[in-house]
C-alpha cells in the first residue's frame, strides 16, 4: 500500500500543488491543502488506488471550500501579500493578471474550482463532475455562472477573459 501511494505522491505532488495554488493564490496554503488532501487519501488508499485523481482533487476542492467559508466568516485571519516592485515594461501585464485573479478569487469556491480545473488543469467537464461529485449539468451551470460573473466584472478587460478561455 505504501509503495503505490509513495509513487503517486512523487509523480503528482507538483501538479496537485499547482492546482491548489490556483485555488488559493498562496503557495503556503496550497502546500497545506495538498498535504491535508494526501493525508486523507492515504487513509482511503486501498479503496482509491486504481484511480486516485478524482478522489484527491475532490478532497482539495472540498477542503479549500471549507477553509474559504471559515475565512469568509472571519474564523481565520486574512493575510495580505507584500508589495513587490515590478519592472515598468511588465506593469500593464501584471495589472491585467492581478485584476483577473482578483475576479477569479471573488467567485464562489465551486465556481473557482470549475474554472481552475477546466481552464488551468485542462480537465473535461465530465472529469470535473467526477472530481466534484456532482452532475455534468451542475458543472456546466457553475462554469456558465462563473464566466458570466467574469464577463461583467468592470476590472477585467476583454482580452484577459479571452486568454482565460484559450
Amino acid at each position: 500500500m505504501n509503495d503505490g501511494f509513495a509513487k503517486y505522491v512523487a509523480h503528482r505532488h507538483l501538479r496537485l500543488c499547482r492546482m491548489a495554488y490556483l485555488l488559493t493564490r498562496d503557495w503556503g496554503a496550497a502546500e497545506d491543502l495538498v498535504q491535508t488532501a494526501l493525508a486523507k487519501a492515504w487513509v482511503a488508499w486501498r479503496r482509491i488506488e486504481g484511480n486516485p485523481d478524482p478522489y484527491v482533487y475532490r478532497i482539495i476542492v472540498n477542503t479549500h471550500a471549507t477553509w474559504w467559508r471559515r475565512l469568509w466568516r472571519g474564523e481565520v485571519p486574512v493575510e495580505t501579500l507584500p508589495d513587490t516592485a515590478v519592472p515598468q515594461d511588465h506593469a500593464a501585464a501584471v495589472e491585467d493578471q492581478a485584476a483577473l485573479w482578483k475576479a477569479i478569487v471573488a467567485l464562489s469556491p465551486r465556481q473557482r474550482a470549475v474554472i481552475v480545473l477546466h481552464y488551468f488543469e485542462g480537465r473535461t467537464l465530465t472529469q470535473i463532475a467526477d472530481i466534484l461529485g456532482c452532475s455534468l449539468g451542475a458543472v456546466k451551470s457553475q462554469l456558465g455562472r462563473a464566466l458570466t460573473r467574469l464577463r461583467v466584472d468592470p476590472d477585467i478587460r476583454t482580452m484577459n477573459l479571452e486568454e482565460l478561455q484559450r
